[in-house]
């Protein structure tokens, strides 16, 4: 799913309403009872919830009086408040009308906060409905429209935005001031497509959980617009699977390896290692410290061990001619002798790398080798180790600034894990995940992400699918977890575990 910019969504409301056609209110309306129907999704229609909708003066206003109606014509209590303008949509003018036309004892309108105060005693769990300003707003609101957003935060009821919050930017994020006016929604319910505002951690006290609405844009010139930014949604994700041939043998299928492990760090190794044969590799082997020897062999039998020279870490040598893929970092430590082999690794290899854990840590102590890294190797950083690698240190709009300008100075892919991890491209693309939750961050959980990526790497995926369509996966074999274990039970082992029946769903 592409992530557009405020420009293009609007470019894509004139183009449906020109070749549907429709009319601008229609198109409203047909976005409102979307909207309407994703709250009854949600579980917020019940007869338990009273409905305080704020409007502004533009159309996002206008969506929010239709909204009102929509809910008032449903038999729910609803208070509409109105905020003071000389300049109204022509949108706005007209569900101002159709609203006021309604006789409903249990519909109001107020203009002034107040009136709020007032009418706001009520019994029954509120919910907030806020449709002030839209994707059209180019500066942080101030005066009243400020002094509104920050009476709806101080309300108490669960509040929910009509398309952004607003005070955000959909395209880029809010200034770091320490009291900006901008709403602090529960649930964030966008038309069409996601904003980017929306995926970074700094953002999510206004976003919250964000669900995107289909209100059917013209489909055709959706798919006219380009953008370098994606959401990688089940269909997205589906399509990058590749069929396996009923005559194909192991051979087929690629021999990963994965570089791993040191005293006391086997654990990572073997997550690892576990991973890469749940993602497919037809063949897969580990070279790890001697000590973890009987360790591997026990946890992973179907994999192949090359025991180190050396008890407790990782130096000697590896060749890599057999393989189809190396994955390096997990548990390997900070050794300095270590830190030779994944110099030479990185020299000698022909093929890219998968870069992770303390691999990612060795180069950040020595960032003369990122230049060597081979072109299209993917590394997968967690924030810290990408501030280690590139020194740079900053809000998370600034990491994703610093993400892709990394990623296309070295030819290389960068995942950068966390809530809709990021993956940037070479040629300057970035992928946001959909998949994933809080119950994966645990130790772990990114050496199992080693592991797939690697899996899915010697099977023939190109760079590019191999780190989307692995985080994905990851992702999904979270969730699934989540919902039989909870987020707190779960393990980064029942991930590695779960991942035949990501698979199964995604081909499903």
């Amino acid at each position: 799913m592409k992530i557009l910019s405020a420009s293009q969504i609007r470019e894509a409301d004139a183009a449906t309403i020109k070749n549907e056609p429709i009319s601008s209110i229609l198109l409203m309306e047909r976005a409102a009872r979307t909207f309407v129907d994703c709250m009854q999704e949600l579980g917020f229609l019940n007869e338990r919830f009273c409905f305080e909708v704020y409007c502004g003066p533009g159309n996002n206003g206008g969506d929010g009086l239709a909204i009102a109606r929509l809910l008032s014509g449903q038999g729910f209590a609803v208070n509409v408040f109105l905020l003071p303008s000389s300049k109204h949509s022509d949108d706005y003018t007209e569900n101002l009308h159709k609203l006021e036309a309604l006789k409903n004892e249990n519909l109001n309108l107020f203009s002034s906060l107040p009136a709020m105060e007032v009418v706001s005693k009520k019994t029954e769990e509120k919910i907030i409905l806020d449709a002030l300003f839209g994707t059209g707003l180019n500066k942080p609101a101030d005066g009243i429209a400020a002094e509104w957003i920050r009476h709806i935060n101080g309300r108490k009821g669960l509040v929910l935005a009509v398309d952004i919050p607003s005070g955000m930017f959909a395209d880029s994020p809010v200034e770091n001031v320490n009291d900006p006016a901008v709403i602090r929604a529960a649930h964030t319910l966008t038309f069409q497509q996601p904003k980017l505002s929306f995926f970074f951690a700094d953002q999510a006290p206004y976003v919250g959980f964000f669900h995107v609405l289909d209100i059917g844009l013209d489909k055709k010139f959706m798919d006219s617009l380009a953008s370098p930014y994606a959401y990688v949604n089940t269909d997205f994700a589906s399509n990058l699977l590749s069929p396996r041939a009923k005559f194909s043998h192991k051979g087929d299928y690629g021999h990963a390896l994965i570089v791993a492990g040191s005293y006391g760090k086997m654990g990572a190794a073997v997550l690892a290692v576990q991973a890469c044969l749940r993602s497919g590799a037809g063949l897969v082997s580990v070279h790890i410290p001697a000590c973890g020897y009987e360790i591997m062999q026990t946890a992973a039998p179907e994999a192949m061990v090359y025991a180190d020279e050396e008890k407790n870490t990782i130096t000697s040598s590896i060749h890599l001619d057999p393989f189809n893929a190396v994955g390096v970092g997990p548990g390997i430590g900070m050794d300095k002798q270590t830190g030779n082999i994944l110099k030479l690794l990185i020299q000698q290899s022909a093929n890219p790398l998968v870069l992770d854990a303390d691999a990612l840590n060795l180069l950040g102590e020595n960032k003369t080798w990122i230049s060597f890294i081979p072109k299209g190797s993917i590394l997968t950083p967690h924030p810290r180790e990408f501030e280690r690698l590139t020194g740079m240190k900053g809000s998370s709009f600034d990491r994703f600034v610093w993400q892709k300008e990394f990623s296309i100075k070295h030819g290389v892919y960068v995942v950068l894990k966390g809530a809709n991890t990021s993956v940037s491209c070479p040629g300057g693309e970035v992928f946001f995940n959909a998949t994933g939750n809080p119950g994966m961050a645990k130790g772990g959980s990114g050496d199992v992400l080693t592991g797939i990526i690697t899996g899915l790497l010697a099977q023939g995926y190109v760079p590019q699918e191999a780190a989307v369509l692995g985080v994905y996966l990851h992702g999904l074999a979270g969730d699934i977890v989540a919902e039989h274990l909870s987020m707190e039970g779960m393990t980064a082992g029942d991930i590695a575990g779960a991942l035949g029946e990501a698979f199964v769903q995604l081909r499903n």
